[in-house]
């Protein structure tokens, strides 16, 4: 069948340019050992960094409301693989596309004999860099797993597995829709896309338990940070044991995911009759 060959084909491309960015990222690392070691030490030390807040507020009061202790170290190693997952599949500004829609880069792209869908599934995948940013997750999750009281059973890691997936689409997804502001307000856009993925990234591994209803709504909707660590913490650690729980957060991806391939294909409409507008006056920057 030819839907059957096609999908075929397009998976092992994907798989074949996969493989290539990941060769391009071990030599970029390798090409200077006193850097790397330089940058993998400061890099760790900065998302080391990022988790001892809730660290010590943790082990201060022995938990946060109905988090224990342990519920709130695997909370912030959830958050901490989430975010650490997405610079490893969209690192080199994928994730920040204002910056290359606002420099024109995004053209780049479109002379690639490929879809832009799939170079931008692609170009920005860094597992040996990336991983780099998720080791202190996982280490904190390994630790704090046995700890955990839950059973640890197959199902378990698979709706872990799921529903990280949905928070790094959730945040993907949130980068995209503020990201496409530079479609029209270049400049302005990169600036407003920083200050949104920061303040996404310092709210994420926080419990959002015994706040009003119009903040916890916001935090969920406007500013999807209780996606990235509060919905799906409660559930894997039984805080929240309603069955259709589970599912709540791979459907708010899907959602968000809708919402951003709407907004970014608006924004392909209006730079396919403008360009990129901020270097105008002095040619264009690469």
């Amino acid at each position: 069948m030819p839907s059957v060959s096609s999908a075929t084909n397009k998976i092992s491309r994907l798989v074949r340019l996969w493989s290539l960015y990941a060769r391009m990222d071990a030599l970029w690392i390798t090409r200077d050992m006193k850097m790397f070691l330089t940058w993998s030490i400061s890099d760790t030390l900065f998302n080391i960094g990022g988790l001892l807040g809730m660290l010590l507020l943790a082990q201060r009061f022995a938990g946060i409301g109905a988090w224990t202790k342990v519920h709130v170290l695997f909370l912030l190693s959830y958050s901490a693989v989430c975010g650490g997952l997405l610079e490893m599949f969209f690192g080199f500004n994928v994730s920040h596309i204002s910056r290359r829609i606002g420099r024109g880069q995004l053209d780049h792209l479109f002379v690639q004999p490929q879809p832009l869908w799939m170079a931008l599934i692609t170009e920005g995948f860094c597992p040996f860099s990336g991983f780099v940013v998720v080791a202190p997750g996982l280490c904190l999750m390994a630790w704090t797993l046995p700890r955990l009281g839950v059973h640890l059973t197959f199902t378990w890691f698979l709706a872990l597995l799921l529903n990280m997936a949905a928070s790094t689409v959730i945040t993907l997804s949130f980068q995209f829709v503020w990201g496409s502001i530079a479609f029209w307000a270049p400049r302005a856009a990169e600036e407003i896309n920083t200050s949104t993925s920061r303040l996404l990234h310092e709210l994420r591994p926080f419990p959002l338990d015994g706040l009003g209803p119009a903040l916890t709504a916001g935090l969920l909707g406007v500013l999807p940070s209780g996606f990235l660590g509060w919905v799906p913490s409660r559930v894997l650690t039984g805080l929240d044991t309603r069955p259709l729980s589970l599912w709540i957060t791979p459907v708010a991806a899907i959602g968000f995911a809708l919402i951003a391939v709407s907004v970014f294909q608006k924004g392909l409409t209006h730079y396919g009759r403008t360009g990129s507008q901020r270097y105008l006056p002095h040619g264009h920057r690469g």
